[in-house]
């Protein structure tokens, strides 16, 4: 079959020919339709990320909108390495399908569902756990999963959010979506001002954090607080993507003085069931245009091109069969 292949870490992937995935039990073989160029895909693509198998060559991709022999479209992932979505073909797991909506653009789906769920999930179990989210603080906002964080907040009932990133194109749209922004500069102490003062006065309820870094260690100085007095804030600060570096440090005294719990969201902090019980729903916003993704197409026989494409602009890149 025709699939992007990256032969080496680091290499752009090729268009060529790769051996068929093989159909264990359990598995039914599918065709594409439309794959996420997702940051994580880049990142498994080069070994750096904890998923990766660290073998290649591999085909890059863990999520997709494909079409089974009934000709129902489903949305789907989870294909065995060394093989991912960006191919003609691929073998998924029956029981990790979900049919699409009707009317839902298998684009804008596939588009969406990785970087949105990334945000809904933990918003959803913060709105569980504490009735109601009032305010939201996003680290990252200029990122696709950082403006979709916007609208997912708002669409759970937050009352203010406050987000924070350098794009300035990309902070444009997050106002427009609802969001006080911040735009960084690199200087710790008046970027935690600057937080301080989008926050005006609130303390968040739920900080999600797709930087890490230096950044997390701005939003430490801003949500730091002295006193004796019991802190009456109740922080979820959760952990979900690394853009501005793997490591940061937490200062003992935020841990000692805020109510604040530190976590992770992604693929081993939650349950595979549970992500897959939220994919109907937040399909469904997308189906009635209350999830809004810029999308661009490219052929998987582009996939150089494609993944050479700088984003200059909130976008999702999203491959289509050639």
């Amino acid at each position: 079959m025709r699939a992007a292949i990256v032969k080496n870490p680091g290499a752009t992937p090729e268009y060529g020919e790769f051996a068929d995935p093989p159909v264990e039990d359990g598995y039914e073989l599918v065709d594409l339709v439309a794959a996420g160029l997702h940051p994580v895909v880049r990142s498994l693509a080069s070994g750096q990320h904890y998923g990766s198998t660290g073998s290649w060559p591999l085909i890059p991709g863990v999520d997709a909108v494909a079409r089974t022999a009934s000709g129902d479209l489903i949305y789907t992932g989870f294909v065995q390495a060394p093989y991912g979505t960006f191919a003609e073909r691929m073998a998924v797991p029956k029981t990790m399908r979900v049919g699409l909506p009707s009317g839902a653009d298998p684009v804008k789906i596939a588009a969406s569902l990785n970087p949105g769920l990334s945000s809904w999930l933990p918003l959803n179990a913060r709105a569980a756990e504490i009735g109601a989210l009032d305010t939201v603080l996003i680290l990252g906002v200029t990122g696709m999963a950082g403006l979709l964080a916007v609208q997912n907040a708002g669409i759970l009932g937050a009352t203010r959010v406050v987000g924070a990133g350098r794009n300035p194109a990309a902070l444009r749209r997050a106002r427009e979506l609802g969001a006080k922004t911040v735009a960084l500069t690199g200087d710790r102490d008046a970027d935690a001002a600057a937080l301080v003062t989008a926050l005006d006065g609130a303390v968040p309820s739920i900080v999600l954090d797709f930087l890490w870094g230096a950044a997390a260690e701005t939003a430490f100085a801003a949500l730091a607080r002295r006193g004796w007095g019991e802190d009456t804030a109740n922080i979820a600060y959760v952990q979900i993507g690394s853009m501005a570096g793997p490591d940061a440090l937490v200062p003992a005294s935020l841990l000692r003085s805020r109510h604040i719990r530190i976590s992770g969201s992604g693929a081993g902090s939650a349950s595979i069931a549970e992500i897959m019980k939220q994919v109907p729903a937040y399909m469904q916003l997308i189906a009635d245009g209350k999830i809004d993704v810029p999308t661009k197409t490219y052929p998987l026989s582009s996939i150089a091109e494609a993944w050479a494409a700088p984003a200059a602009e909130p976008c999702r890149t999203v491959m289509v069969p050639s």
